[in-house]
């Protein structure tokens, strides 16, 4: 089942890239965020899912070195961030789109939309480098088993020696600047959104503005409820008997639904494909 959820996942977004590469009517700002969206998604699923598969199919048989867990670590905590920010720059467009439509194309043009991924891509790699070099520097001497689909943060401090608290508090901390730092932008711009939908009277102006918004709102709102549980709580070991289900739905649900939601939702890509 989670084979057939990644190969339709990496299909779907690997499609929405292709058309807006490949279609002048696509060559827009919001489908310049959409392509890199699709490629961080496309990121997500690969970091954490073929791993997963070789548990379910060989358990007794499944091992990871400490390098390949540091890296599967950094790599999704560094593509997440990025994917967040990415997601708040995308509200802030649809803001400008729906609010000051005439200043559009000279708010969003070409180098300011090229700039804002690069920073985008850069703070998402550059944050986490000391939170994971904070992790793998206690002493592990429990076990050497982590009850979890993937090197997962909080399993790893639970199989820890050392008091791991204040690590913990500034993991917390860090957490509350990147989720709730880049969901500030989204909630503001989506406010101002709504506020503005609400006032236009006729049935196709309500009809193009959610068609416009909804698939990116439906994504924000699965991908940072997931996250704000697993990550914005002060002690990380908190809760790890359940903390399986959330960390499916940012890197299996949510990656395969936004293909889906972008394409269904929004004319211009059902016209393009």
């Amino acid at each position: 089942m989670f084979f057939f959820f990644y190969l339709l996942t990496s299909m779907g977004n690997v499609v929405i890239i292709v058309i807006i590469c490949v279609e002048k009517c696509l060559q827009s700002p919001i489908y310049f965020f959409l392509g890199h969206l699709s490629a961080l998604e496309i990121l997500v699923t690969t970091i954490i899912i073929p791993m997963m598969l070789w548990g379910l199919l060989l358990p007794e048989m499944q091992t990871v070195s400490l390098s390949t867990c540091i890296a599967q670590l950094f790599l999704c905590l560094a593509v997440g961030t990025t994917e967040f920010a990415l997601l708040g720059v995308m509200a802030v467009d649809r803001y400008v789109a729906v609010c000051n439509p005439l200043r559009y194309n000279i708010i969003m043009n070409s180098s300011t939309c090229i700039w804002v991924v690069i920073v985008s891509w850069v703070f998402g790699f550059l944050s986490e480098i000391w939170l994971v070099y904070a992790t793998f520097q206690f002493t592990f001497c429990r076990s050497n088993s982590l009850d979890h689909f993937y090197c997962d943060r909080g399993q790893l401090l639970k199989l820890s020696c050392d008091n791991t608290l204040f690590t913990e508090f500034i993991l917390f901390l860090m957490a509350i600047f990147n989720l709730i730092g880049s969901s500030v932008p989204t909630i503001v711009s989506y406010t101002y959104i709504i506020s503005t939908i609400l006032k236009i009277l006729s049935t196709s102006g309500w009809r193009k503005a959610f068609s416009t918004c909804a698939s990116l709102f439906t994504c924000v709102i699965i991908g940072y409820s997931s996250c704000l549980f697993l990550y914005v709580k002060p002690k990380q070991t908190q809760g790890l008997e359940y903390n399986k289900v959330f960390p499916l739905l940012v890197s299996v649900l949510t990656p395969f639904l936004n293909p889906f939601l972008f394409t269904l939702w929004n004319d211009k890509v059902k016209e393009a494909l």
